[in-house]
C-alpha cells in the first residue's frame, strides 16, 4: 500500500476539483479518470454530484460503464455524493427508463427528492464514524434513500428538528468498502468524510 494512495474522481460531470481538493488534504494521491486505463490505475473512486442521467450517459460513452461495474464487482472502494449516490444505488425512483445503475449499494432513492419537495438547504448531521462534531450538510437538489437492503449500514438521517417530508430521512449510507452521501460535502471544507473514505482505501489495498 503507497502512503497516498491513488484515488480517482470521476471526471466527466460536476464538482471534480473540490473532491480532488479534499483528497489531496486527507493525504491521498488524487486524479481524475475519464478512460478506463486510468480507472485501472487507482485504488478508489469518488463519484462526484451532477445529473444522474447525464453521467449514466457519458458512463457509457467514455466507455466506463462496464470497468466501473467490474471494479465495484471486485471490491474497489467506492464514495457517491448526490448524483453519485443515485448512480450506485441499486434502484432510483423517478430515473428516466434508459438510466443505467451501477447497483454497488442494495438502496433504493429517489431521485431529486429534495429538489421537488424541500428545495435546495443545509443541515447539520450527526454521521457515524466522525468525530469532531456535526457535519454541515449542502443538499442542491438531492435524493434520499426510500429504503436499505441488509447489509446497508445508515451513516446519517435528516435530523427530526427539519419539518416536512426531508425529516428523518437517509441521506448517507455504508456497504463494505462503497459509501454514499445524498449532499455535497465536498463545498463545505470539511474533508472529514472524504478522510472516512479514505481509510476504506488503505484498509482495501493494505
Amino acid at each position: 500500500m503507497s502512503a497516498a494512495p491513488p484515488v480517482g474522481v470521476l471526471a466527466l460531470q460536476g464538482n471534480v476539483p473540490e473532491h480532488l481538493d479534499a483528497l489531496r488534504a486527507c493525504g491521498a494521491d488524487p486524479r481524475p479518470v475519464r478512460r478506463p486505463e486510468e480507472l485501472g490505475q487507482v485504488e478508489g473512486l469518488v463519484l462526484p454530484g451532477g445529473e444522474s442521467t447525464t453521467l449514466s450517459k457519458l458512463l457509457v460513452t467514455f466507455d466506463l460503464l462496464e470497468p466501473l461495474r467490474a471494479r465495484l464487482a471486485e471490491g474497489m472502494p467506492a464514495f457517491g455524493s448526490c448524483a453519485g449516490m443515485i448512480l450506485l444505488a441499486r434502484e432510483a425512483i423517478d430515473a428516466r427508463p434508459d438510466q443505467r445503475q451501477l447497483g454497488a449499494l442494495d438502496i433504493v432513492v429517489r431521485r431529486n427528492a429534495f429538489g421537488r419537495q424541500v428545495q435546495s438547504f443545509e443541515a447539520d448531521l450527526a454521521v457515524t464514524g466522525i468525530r469532531g462534531g456535526p457535519v454541515r450538510a449542502v443538499f442542491i437538489r438531492a435524493p434520499w434513500v426510500e429504503s436499505v437492503g441488509r447489509g446497508v449500514e445508515v451513516l446519517a438521517r435528516v435530523p427530526g428538528s427539519v419539518a416536512g417530508p426531508a425529516s428523518g430521512k437517509v441521506v448517507a449510507v455504508r456497504q463494505g468498502p462503497v459509501m454514499a452521501t445524498a449532499f455535497h460535502p465536498e463545498q463545505t471544507g470539511d474533508a472529514r468524510l472524504h478522510d472516512l473514505f479514505l481509510r476504506r482505501v488503505r484498509e482495501h489495498a493494505s
